[in-house]
């Protein structure tokens, strides 16, 4: 079909990154992972084609308390223990063989943060939108966004061009999670470590957010990328750092913003229950 239709410019876009959306996580890795590799067998064949944008993610580095504090295009990929990240590292995988056989075919791939906007309805937006947002006690991770009309430029800027190789692509600067539900004016719940797989079932079976445990992994180490590559090598600056996007988020969902004194009445209600219950099961664990 690329060929009898003459197609010269090739956009991937098609990675899911919840098994919510895909219908499983066995279908979410065959459209991730065999959809890309049937795209890339067709483009093999079609001696037209000479570009290939390939929609990529900062999942690719994985999380974990040994990232350093900005991961570059450089950085080695980390993210391959299952899940969406797993799936986005074979990807490339694929991809970089296919450059490897077409040297002729500029190849991009965009290491996308997480997106943000008006006009978006995703895993983390619908997280920060719960009134209580559950967080993992003793950790508050960095977060980086790249708001919609930013992506959509740089999309647009990869089509008509040709800039082959890989960039990060987000706002910069970052915030911290605290920072971002109170900026939501969300109230923060923190849970205990060994409870946080157990609240992430509970949200993904009342159908409220598809956690997965890559996400949750995220909510403890976040992640940073370096995305200086991107204006030197599209010559575009994002128009929104990473405040700017989510505040457009905010004001967009129509979130209200609560007082800080009544976020602060919460998070101490909150504690105290946490601290009653865990007594609770600190005298039932001693009587047995």
């Amino acid at each position: 079909m690329l060929s009898t239709e003459r197609i010269d410019t090739v956009v991937h876009m098609n990675l899911i990154a919840t098994p919510e959306r895909a219908g499983g996580r066995t279908a979410m890795k065959e459209i991730n992972v065999i959809g890309t590799m049937q795209l890339l067998a067709a483009c093999q064949k079609a001696p037209l084609v000479r570009r290939l944008i390939v929609k990529s993610s900062t999942a690719v580095y994985g999380s974990s308390s040994r990232d350093p504090a900005l991961f570059t295009e450089d950085s080695p990929l980390r993210g391959g223990s299952g899940g969406f990240a797993k799936d986005a590292v074979e990807v490339e995988g694929y991809v970089r063989g296919f450059g490897r056989r077409r040297p002729d075919v500029a190849v991009s791939v965009l290491r996308f943060t997480n997106f943000i906007g008006p006009h978006l309805d995703s895993s983390f937006t619908r997280y920060l939108s719960l009134p209580v947002v559950p967080t993992v006690l003793g950790y508050d991770p960095r977060i980086q966004l790249c708001h919609e009309d930013d992506a959509l430029e740089v999309l647009r800027i990869a089509t008509l061009t040709e800039h082959a190789g890989i960039v990060n692509v987000g706002g910069t600067g970052q915030l911290l999670l605290s920072q971002a539900v109170r900026r939501a004016g969300r109230v923060p719940i923190p849970v205990p470590p060994p409870a946080v797989t157990i609240t992430g079932d509970l949200l993904r079976r009342a159908k409220l957010v598809d956690v997965s445990p890559e996400q949750i992994r995220f909510l403890e180490h976040g992640r940073v990328a370096d995305v200086s590559r991107l204006p030197i090598v599209f010559g575009y600056q994002p128009k929104y750092t990473t405040l700017q996007a989510f505040d457009d988020w905010v004001a967009s969902a129509g979130l209200r913003l609560i007082d800080p004194e009544a976020v602060a009445i919460a998070e101490r209600t909150a504690f105290g229950l946490l601290r009653r219950g865990q007594a609770r099961l600190e005298r039932v664990t001693a009587r047995v």
